[in-house]
């Protein structure tokens, strides 16, 4: 495709980066478009021309809902501002807004195309399985460690289109369930078995180890039977250099936040040990640290091994080494003189187990005791309750009847009551019925009670209908609006909407990839994965506390408030935040706030070695204004990198050298100048105002492709919520992809236009975008089967370089 003859084709849709919020539509009859079409469009796109295979020409400008394929995709280039490009003539901007808005108004009154799109039968993905199975049968597991990573389509691997099934796939969902079932039921008969945690596996744990403490993991075991399990702490740098032994650590393990260990390691005594005795006083020091014993009854528990935290500066190694700091093990952990955590945490047992007490799984599986009701009834009773929420639907006697045999065969041989409700568990998260999601709908193309349930749970909650969900669905009752909307609100308090944050906003930001960028050592030696998990973190937080306490979704570009600990708090400069808990600040600096300001954005649209404007400035066309650029062509020539023996130059005077092309500036003409005002914040995220390589202050002076003048990224945020609409439809479109399990089409885009103007009036608060999507039709409603016009894109999309 010719880049330039095809933003010629697009002229007459032209706006600047802030005004795609929306404008009263201008009067008069369409006929006062074709002067404008004509000057700067018909030339490359007219019948007689067709380049690009477009002839604006033929398109009746009178019944544009005829064309509304071809007039989408021509707005969508217009809110990024991706055609002309740069240099080549344009309409006045008041005449591309009132032809935009003009446009926008007819083909919202006049909608074309079906009301919905289809959606196939789709499989859980992995995060879908493991919320399902956490909340059916109370196991938690870890869905990387027993599934296979799903397809994404546009960062979403909840796309129906996706998530299709191979023998591989099933076998690992097989064999995914047996392992869920075995936890879930627990071991009645004792077998002991073991299972290490590795301390570089486990040391950022999503909850923060308690305070006073340091140098420690945390992390979840499930204990099969009450009894006694033994404990061995792997390694302690108890080595041939003794200096871990010169200052005592009291190292403790807690189960669920109970202490029930607590002992000493290293001062004068252990180093006077080691000294004397060497290899066998090391060995002496560790064997208080093997198989400590400790009682626990069955189920998911919290660990924690760790140290209690000590007064740093009672070792004079700090004189020269600053005091405490960042480790490999987490916050704190300490110096070179006193003993860490190196290895890993085995646990072992249960030994002289008696039994399985009633773990918060077995209360969800066992709703009846067999020595009361009788084994098969109460065995029959359990799987009609298993199989009805697991299938989200009420049961019938033929599906109790498919799955009694597995009941059966568990008994074969002398089999427990325990061992055959195993295999139900088994057989019913391995059943079609719980793995896969279909809409049938009604004939006139709406969805039934109950697929209605599914559809909301799923996108509010990652998992299947609840019990209240469910019963109401199962009467009928969903349908009603007020109802509806009573459970939405009710959907939205529940923890369980988190997933909200970490399935869907994490994703369309594309910050679930940070292990993407590995920043040079060299350049940033204050960078480790501590911060790496840091970072995403504080995104998590500050997304959540907009999506969950309900504010306006534009407070997600400039909100004042974040969540940081010391590390992060001291890359951001802000001072008076002690500690490595998580908490909520105020932000005092406009360039930290929202969004723009965070280290996961910024570390995410970097290069290990430096920023890049290009990355940057797609990532706001993409992800905050729903107008992503044209990936680059094959073979452009891409590199930055400082040539051998000239002076070093910042990143800006590289890039603009790059754009003196005129097939390059078509597009970087757009994108550069939206990532150069964020040129003040390094590759991981530190404000600086001279470029540490090159020696020469940071230039953030950019002009938007609208002509106006910013300087720095609080100009860019102004100009970006100027027209909040512009955002909320973004934020919308994306919303309502990853609700309806599809890439979104043609006709969808009047109902998301009409989603962002209802909730313009709640001053788009994200409950009032939420029951917008739910009350749309596509969300109603199946469409009927047709094919895409450009196929789902099932790769992630090519970076914009360089």
């Amino acid at each position: 495709m010719r880049s330039g003859c095809k933003s010629l084709a697009l002229v007459v849709l032209i706006a600047s980066l802030v005004t795609s919020g929306r404008s009263a539509p201008a009067a008069g009859p369409p006929d006062q478009y074709h002067a404008m079409l004509a000057t700067y469009c018909y030339t490359c796109h007219s019948t007689r021309a067709k380049i690009g295979g477009l002839a604006l020409d033929s398109l009746d400008l009178g019944a544009p809902a005829n064309d509304a394929r071809t007039w989408e995709k021509a707005l969508r280039k217009l809110r990024g501002h991706l055609m002309p490009p740069p240099g080549n003539p344009q309409p006045s901007q008041k005449d591309v807004e009132s032809f935009v808005a003009w446009m926008e108004n007819t083909l919202d009154s006049h909608p074309k195309g079906p009301k919905a799109g289809y959606v196939p039968i789709q499989r859980l993905n992995r995060t879908e399985y493991a919320a399902s199975v956490k909340a059916l049968v109370g196991v938690e597991v870890n869905p990387k460690d027993i599934l296979p990573q799903d397809i994404q389509v546009e960062g979403f691997d909840n796309i129906a289109d996706a998530l299709s099934v191979s023998p591989a796939f099933l076998d690992q969902y097989i064999t995914a369930a047996r392992h869920v079932a075995k936890l879930a039921i627990g071991d009645p008969a004792g077998h002991v078995s073991n299972v290490k945690y590795l301390i570089a596996a486990n040391q950022n744990s999503d909850v923060p180890l308690p305070p006073g403490t340091r140098g420690g993991v945390r992390f979840k075991h499930n204990f099969p039977a009450d009894g006694e399990y033994r404990i061995h702490i792997g390694d302690l740098s108890v080595g041939l250099y003794t200096s871990t032994m010169e200052n005592e650590s009291t190292l403790v393990i807690m189960i669920d936040g109970r202490m029930v260990f607590r002992k000493p390691i290293g001062g004068p005594a252990d180093l006077a040990l080691v000294d004397r005795k060497a290899s066998e006083g090391r060995a002496a020091i560790m064997d208080r640290f093997t198989k400590i014993p400790v009682q626990v009854q069955a189920g998911m528990h919290d660990v924690v091994v760790t140290f209690i935290d000590r007064a740093h500066v009672e070792s004079d190694e700090n004189v020269g080494a600053g005091f405490g700091g960042i480790g490999v093990l987490g916050f704190g952990t300490g110096n070179g003189r006193m003993a860490r955590l190196a290895d890993g945490i085995e646990i072992v047992g249960p030994f002289n187990s008696t039994g399985v007490s009633k773990t918060a799984s077995r209360a969800l599986i066992f709703v009846c005791e067999p020595q009361k009701t009788g084994e098969v009834a109460c065995a029959k009773q359990i799987t009609e309750h298993l199989a009805r929420r697991a299938f989200r639907r009420p049961v019938t006697a033929e599906d109790v009847a498919r799955l009694m045999p597995f009941y059966e065969a568990g008994r074969e041989g002398g089999g427990s009551f325990d061992q055959g409700i195993e295999q139900v568990v088994a057989a019913v998260l391995a059943s079609p019925d719980f793995l896969y999601r279909a809409i049938r709908a009604r004939p006139d193309g709406t969805l039934t009670d109950l697929e209605l349930a599914s559809r909301l749970s799923f996108f509010l909650w990652n998992t299947g209908p609840d019990e209240e969900l469910l019963t109401l669905a199962a009467a009928g009752g969903l349908t009603k609006p007020v109802v509806l909307e009573k459970q939405v609100r009710r959907m939205l308090a529940d923890p369980k909407a988190s997933s909200l944050v970490t399935s869907f906003a994490m994703k369309w930001l594309n910050l679930t990839t940070l292990d993407s960028v590995q920043p040079d050592p060299k350049l940033f030696p204050v960078f480790n994965e501590q911060l790496r998990h840091d970072f995403a973190k504080e995104a998590e937080a500050f997304i959540g506390s907009i999506f969950l306490e309900d504010r306006s979704v534009v407070e997600l570009l400039t909100s004042d408030h974040t969540f940081l600990n010391d590390e992060l708090a001291h890359l951001y400069g802000v001072p008076g935040v002690v500690g490595p808990q998580f908490r909520e600040v105020t932000l005092t600096e406009k360039e930290r706030n929202g969004l723009l300001g965070k280290g996961a954005v910024l570390l995410r649209t970097s290069y290990g070695d430096r920023t890049s404007p290009v990355l940057r400035g797609a990532w706001v066309l993409d992800k905050l204004l729903g107008t992503p650029p044209t990936p680059p062509p094959a073979n452009t020539a891409t590199d930055l990198s400082q040539k051998a023996g000239e002076a070093p130059k910042t990143v800006r005077a590289r890039l603009e050298q790059h754009r003196d092309k005129a097939s390059c500036n078509q597009c970087h003409g757009v994108i550069d100048p939206t990532g150069l005002a964020l040129e003040n914040f390094d590759a991981i995220g530190e404000w600086r105002t001279t470029d540490r390589q090159a020696h020469a202050p940071i230039d953030a002076k950019t002009v938007l492709p609208n002509g106006v003048p910013i300087n720095g990224v609080v100009d860019l945020r102004v100009q970006l919520v100027e027209r909040p609409a512009t955002f909320a439809e973004a934020f919308t479109e994306k919303l309502m992809m990853y609700a309806l399990n599809r890439q979104l089409e043609y006709f969808d885009m009047p109902q998301v236009r009409a989603v962002v103007r209802g909730a313009a009036k709640d001053n788009y608060k994200f409950s009032s975008i939420v029951l917008g999507i739910v009350n749309t039709d596509a969300f109603r409603r199946q469409g009927p089967v047709a094919p895409k016009e450009d196929g789902v894109k099932l790769a992630a999309k090519t970076e914009p370089r360089p």
